[in-house]
């Protein structure tokens, strides 16, 4: 992303994919919520993936929205923090949580990508 670009007002696809990464924080919480309120123990796998998966979807919100010459990397590793958590998620699949979780980490996954490459 040039200076010249990183000072223009956001592309609709920058807004669709802060959107989708919020969308996904957001999803990601819930889940590790949900995962605790049913008490037993959570797979590891799963709760790590979900912790990073909603660390990562806020951090590259955030630097979208502040225009961070770091955007395109974030998003990159941000599409794979989501695609490791759908992965995890999809494990559980009558668990209709983890299902809208891994659903919209895949759609999370997809927009970040999308940003990525666009920047190259």
């Amino acid at each position: 992303m040039t200076q010249a670009e990183s000072m223009s007002a956001m592309s609709q696809e920058m807004q669709d994919c802060v959107a989708a990464c919020m969308e996904c924080h957001s999803v990601c919480e819930e889940t590790m919520s949900s995962c605790m309120q049913k008490g037993g123990h959570a797979q590891m796998q799963i709760m790590r993936a979900l912790i990073d998966c909603a660390d990562m979807t806020r951090m590259c919100a955030d630097m979208m929205m502040r225009r961070s010459p770091l955007s395109a990397e974030m998003c990159a590793m941000c599409a794979k923090a989501c695609v490791m958590c759908a992965e995890a998620c999809t494990a559980m699949p009558d668990d209709p949580q983890m299902m809208r979780c891994a659903q919209a980490c895949r759609r999370c996954a997809e927009t970040c990508r999308a940003m990525a490459d666009m920047a190259m």
